[in-house]
């Protein structure tokens, strides 16, 4: 019956569609401006009937552009065509942004299959067992990091239901709170970098990939935040629907070392301390180094801040020093420039030659070939020797400036140590040993990952490494993961097994092996569908151009004189609405190309545009009846959970979205302030 209704709703939207070309179009005086538009409704129609994207979009594009060029000229329409479908294709094929696709794609499918969700979501769910619906707090925080190092939205949802759902199900959860933490916080992966959506954004709309990352990052943490304060003031107001668990629950075993070492004292910390002192030290030192690692991490960050806070200014001397290399220095620049927020800063004088003033062109006069011969010996032994500096100048020598005194420590450096020093009394007066336990789990499960997320975007926003080189860096990361925690652990569970190591090698080796080829076939699988959705869109949006609909929608938005908000406003609604029917991926290559050419007359920051529209088109996945996070959690839900009750669920969420949205427009600094502050 739930499939009858959503068969009729989907019927009914493609009605209503079908029913407004047949009514206002003016089928006795068609232009191939009419046509664009019937083209951009009949492939809405398409993909809502199950045809494949990007083999509709091509035969839509290829049928409509054979059309525009048989209206000029229709000797030359057959080959036209063919040449706009090649020319299309190696487009596709020759965009570098494109390359980083499969790369975090193979890193996404390698750290799913490192065994290590159900570990980050243990330990999560320990370490914030005492906050309020701390099952779904947990679910979604473990959603965020997950989605951050995955972006795959089908793997981290499935995980999850297979993970979570029965969990909070068990403990009295309601049914809808579960479902709609779990699918909200597996669409994350959406917005939050490394996401495929800003790459592909970034490739149609000709942004910088690097700035919508670094543009991306707060917005993304922002919607996570909304998330677990409404489940955190929910489960404060309502306990019933998300009952506090049970005492039992929140305890954590410890092991017989830190049972021994209890009787010395509550606190870890101490107690480890007095343990040095008895029996198997080794052992204790090894634990009380783990209990430091917060305080030797705080004190590295503190000190790496001092050197950079007080270092010395230097300036160094650029006098008598001769510029050349003039056309690499000018390409490196257009280069530096390219993507970067606001256009490049302008040269004062023009290149190229120039005539010289009457004065320096008398002492530049043609010279006997003998004089002239012995300047420039003179002037190369000039160069040669180094610049005499008054010691009361500014120093540039080496030397120098190693002498020089470095500055006092800035007001702020010192309410940093003061924060750290309290943060580090504060931890360690409450470390006792259930706590040091919950470390130690997050230690392996949760900081690799935060390690290998941070190395991977913060190598792409700080401009260390390229997407594509960031990407690789990431695939290596997630494969030294997949060895950590599936080799290893299934290696050391057959040795125990089985009496040969040799055979554990290989059992584990083989499996390995399974794991690496899945990932590989599956990052083809994706690399390829997402090639093909960039070749029908280029071969669309041609068509669509040449038809004229392009020009016809922008007289249409331009003859309602709207403001910049209002089109801000309106453009965001059709996205909204957008969402319901196609996913995010039709939406990105169909209609972006409609809207990027408006932003200039609207004065609207391409980049910010993309922020939006991230934040945006996460209803993609949480809006019926195409959510596919639904449907991925249902296909592993028990029996009695119903559809219904899983979109029932994404409602609020969907709600959080669009306040997220009205926050990101209301502050764009927001989005806009880490990009500035990096590459301005």
């Amino acid at each position: 019956m739930k499939l009858r209704k959503e068969l009729w709703f989907g019927f009914s939207l493609m009605a209503i569609i079908l029913v407004a070309i047949a009514a206002f179009m003016p089928w006795t005086a068609m232009t191939n401006g009419h046509l664009g538009l019937l083209m951009l409704a009949l492939i809405v129609v398409a993909i809502m009937l199950g045809f494949p994207t990007a083999f509709t979009l091509m035969g839509l594009g290829v049928f409509f552009g054979w059309l525009a060029y048989r209206s000029v000229n229709p000797a030359l329409a057959n080959q036209q065509v063919l040449d706009l479908m090649v020319q299309r294709t190696y487009g596709v094929m020759s965009n570098d942004v494109l390359t980083a696709v499969p790369l975090f794609v193979f890193m996404g499918y390698l750290v799913e299959r490192a065994a290590l969700i159900d570990r980050l979501f243990k330990s999560l769910h320990l370490a914030l067992s005492r906050v309020p619906g701390s099952l779904a707090v947990a679910t979604i925080v473990t959603c965020a990091i997950f989605a951050t190092a995955t972006g795959i939205i089908g793997a981290v949802v499935t995980l999850m239901g297979l993970l979570a759902f029965p969990a909070m199900l068990k403990a009295g959860y309601n049914v809808r709170i579960s479902a709609g933490a779990i699918t909200a916080g597996g669409c994350l992966g959406i917005l939050i970098p490394p996401s495929v959506l800003l790459i592909l954004y970034g490739a149609v709309a000709g942004v910088s990939v690097v700035q919508l990352y670094a543009g991306a990052f707060f917005p993304g943490i922002m919607l996570a935040l909304l998330y677990l304060g409404y489940i955190v003031v929910l489960a404060k107001l309502k306990p019933g629907l998300m009952p506090p668990l049970p005492e039992s629950e929140r305890r954590v075993e410890l092991p017989p070392l830190a049972q021994a070492l209890a009787q010395r004292g509550g606190n870890a910390l101490i107690g480890l301390w007095r343990g040095l002192a008895g029996p198997g030290r080794g052992a204790v030192f090894g634990q009380l180094m783990v209990t430091l690692l917060p305080a030797l991490a705080i004190v590295a960050i503190l000190g790496l801040t001092y050197r950079a806070a007080t270092a010395p200014v230097i300036e160094a001397a650029t006098g008598g020093l001769m510029e050349v290399g003039g056309g690499f220095a000018e390409e490196a620049g257009e280069e530096a420039s390219t993507g970067l927020i606001g256009a490049p800063v302008a040269e004062e004088e023009e290149p190229g030659l120039k005539e010289p003033p009457q004065e320096e062109a008398k002492e530049t006069a043609p010279q006997p070939a003998g004089e002239a011969k012995a300047e420039g010996a003179k002037a190369s032994e000039d160069a040669a020797k180094p610049e005499q500096v008054k010691p009361s100048g500014k120093l540039a020598s080496a030397e120098p400036a190693a002498e020089a005194e470095r500055l006092p420590a800035p007001t702020w450096f010192w309410v940093m140590f003061g924060i750290g020093a309290a943060g580090l009394g504060i931890l360690y007066s409450l470390w006792n040993w259930e706590r040091f336990e919950v470390f130690k789990m997050l230690l392996t499960s949760f900081f690799p990952l935060a390690i290998l997320i941070l190395a991977v975007l913060g190598s792409i926003v700080f401009g260390f490494a390229t997407p594509t080189e960031a990407a690789a860096v990431g695939a290596f990361g997630g494969f030294v993961l997949v060895i950590a925690y599936r080799f290893f652990a299934n290696w050391r569970a057959t040795a125990s097994e089985n009496s040969r190591a040799g055979a554990a090698m290989v059992s584990t080796l083989k499996e390995l092996g399974i794991i690496i080829k899945d990932s590989a076939f599956l990052t083809a699988k994706t690399s390829a569908m997402v090639c093909w959705l960039f070749v029908g869109s280029g071969i669309f949006s041609a068509a669509f151009a040449l038809l004229g609909g392009q020009e016809i929608v922008e007289k249409w938005v331009l003859s309602l004189d709207m403001t910049p908000v209002q089109f801000m406003i309106l453009a965001q609604f059709i996205i909204f609405i957008l969402g319901w029917p196609l996913e995010w991926t039709e939406i990105i290559v169909i209609f972006m190309p409609i809207f990027i050419p408006l932003l200039a007359h609207f004065n609207v920051d391409p980049l910010f545009f993309g922020l939006l529209v991230a934040l945006n088109l996460q209803t993609a996945f949480l809006s019926p009846p195409v959510a596919m996070a639904a449907f991925y959690l249902k296909g592993v839900s028990p029996p009695h959970v119903t559809l219904n009750q899983i979109f029932a669920g994404m409602l609020p969420f969907m709600g959080i979205q669009v306040v997220a949205i009205v926050l990101l427009y209301l502050w764009p600094d927001i989005g806009l302030w880490l990009p500035k502050v990096l590459y301005r």
